[in-house]
């Protein structure tokens, strides 16, 4: 029997320590790294046989792309693709739809791309917007995956098409990110700065440098701190969820509860720097800053101003009749609701005045209590009493707040019931009450009658 309760006693004790041990080591786990996917869009239009400092402009295109693929072997949660364009059919005539998807999207494949570049040979006509629009088809559905598309032509679109619309279209649903593009021979900037993230490459340095700088921009992450700013601007303010949208698609990126390290320093994050991004700080009222741009590879600060103080809700003394009793928190001057906040608890709000409504019997309507940085307001409003109010008959009737000989409505009876408890602030009211079976208005009975906090008080209206 002892030997049992041993045996019992290690179950109700270590069994949840070593559950809670369990989840906070499964809390310290990395987030799982997205899986990159990445199609070349690879221009094979007639123009690409054209020379180019030492040699043709495919021969050379094909050279480097085939080295940089060499340099990414072995490269961990990365997945490649290749599609062309302008490389079935000749021109003359001209067909637009010339795109093909040659190598799907996969790990480990870059033999079959650098296999499948050296068989291209160009031949047709330049369809960009077709191309773009046909890869978007390329990307299977990823619920962590990051889309990327490097578009490399030495010309324009030639087909009507507008790639800017269809690169524009594709970022807002979310299919991809923000396209890069390797200009080839010329600038095309202002053809290509509406579609994405423009390189020029007018030499073969150039452009292997161009390739490497988007590589590099696609693969790796960058750094950034969000400093929450209080009064003083002080990045002192944490333990908040801090929301990263995408400011083109409107998609949520990543979602942060701010911290502050060991050093008192709001830590450091790391983030994909493709995306311009809408951080929304889900402070009370909530924050917001638009379209902040990572510089990939250094480290980016964003400040967002958020002073807070604290509103706590209480009532004078414990007393259960108060418990969950709702508060609608308003700016000043605001109809908008910004919180429902409960009795018994203290939330933090951004500094300011604030308008509370006490959903109380009756309302209690607080105007302008001010919340000052790193300060708790305290709110305190009275117990209330208990109303018994007993009828001995169904029928019809009202409870009144009476002040400076007024009556203010504040609750209507259940007309089913004979017999009603309410729980009223301290104060002085009157109930008005007409039973159903008689259907003179001569017959109405009213009583008045005092609450005080914590009491009960019986009105008998036939007495």
């Amino acid at each position: 029997m002892k030997l049992l309760r041993v045996f019992f006693l290690f179950f109700v004790v270590c069994i949840p320590v070593n559950l809670a041990y369990s989840q906070i080591k499964n809390l310290d786990k990395e987030p799982p790294v997205p899986t990159t996917k990445i199609m070349f869009i690879f221009d094979a239009s007639l123009s690409m046989t054209g020379k180019w400092q030492s040699d043709l402009k495919i021969n050379i295109a094909q050279k480097l792309l085939s080295e940089l693929l060499d340099s990414l072997a072995n490269t961990p949660n990365l997945e490649l693709g290749l599609r062309v364009f302008g490389h079935l059919k000749k021109f003359p005539p001209q067909d637009c739809n010339d795109t093909k998807l040659e190598v799907p999207l996969a790990p480990d494949n870059i033999a079959k791309i650098q296999n499948k570049l050296k068989s291209i040979s160009p031949k047709g006509t330049t369809p960009i917007a077709v191309s773009l629009e046909s890869a978007a088809k390329d990307f299977p559905e990823c619920d962590n995956c990051r889309n990327i598309i490097i578009l490399i032509t030495d010309g324009i679109e030639e087909c009507g098409g507008d790639p800017c619309a269809v690169s524009l279209a594709l970022q807002k649903k979310g299919i991809i990110l923000k396209p890069f593009i390797i200009g080839i021979g010329k600038n095309f900037k202002e053809a290509f700065d509406c579609v994405g993230t423009y390189f020029d490459a007018t030499s073969e340095k150039s452009f292997r440098t161009a390739l490497n700088i988007v590589i590099s921009q696609a693969l790796n992450s960058t750094t950034a701190q969000v400093n929450l700013l209080d009064i003083n601007d002080k990045p002192t303010e944490t333990n908040v969820n801090m929301t990263f949208y995408d400011n083109f698609s409107g998609c949520i990126k990543y979602n942060f509860i701010h911290t502050l390290n060991s050093k008192g320093v709001p830590d450091t994050l790391i983030i994909d720097p493709l995306p311009v991004y809408d951080i929304v700080v889900h402070t009370i009222p909530p924050a917001k800053i638009d379209s902040i741009k990572l510089n990939p590879g250094k480290h980016t600060v964003i400040s967002v101003k958020v002073p807070q103080g604290n509103l706590q809700l209480k009532t004078a003394g414990y007393n259960i009749t108060n418990k969950n009793l709702p508060c609608i928190i308003k700016k000043s001057g605001d109809t908008d609701i910004l919180h429902v906040q409960y009795f018994g608890t203290t939330e933090k709000y951004i500094t300011g005045k604030y308008d509370l409504e006490v959903l109380s019997l009756p309302r209690l309507i607080i105007k302008d209590v001010d919340i000052s940085q790193s300060h708790t307001t305290t709110v305190e409003i009275p117990n209330a009493g208990m109303a018994n109010i007993q009828t001995f008959a169904k029928g019809y009737g009202s409870i009144y707040n009476e002040q400076n000989n007024s009556l203010e409505w504040i609750y209507n009876l259940d007309e089913n019931s004979e017999n009603q408890i309410l729980y009223l602030l301290p104060g002085n009211y009157r109930v008005v009450f007409r039973s159903r079976y008689v259907l003179r208005a001569f017959y109405t009975v009213e009583k008045k009658f005092t609450i005080e906090s914590g009491k009960t008080t019986k009105i008998n209206l036939f007495q």
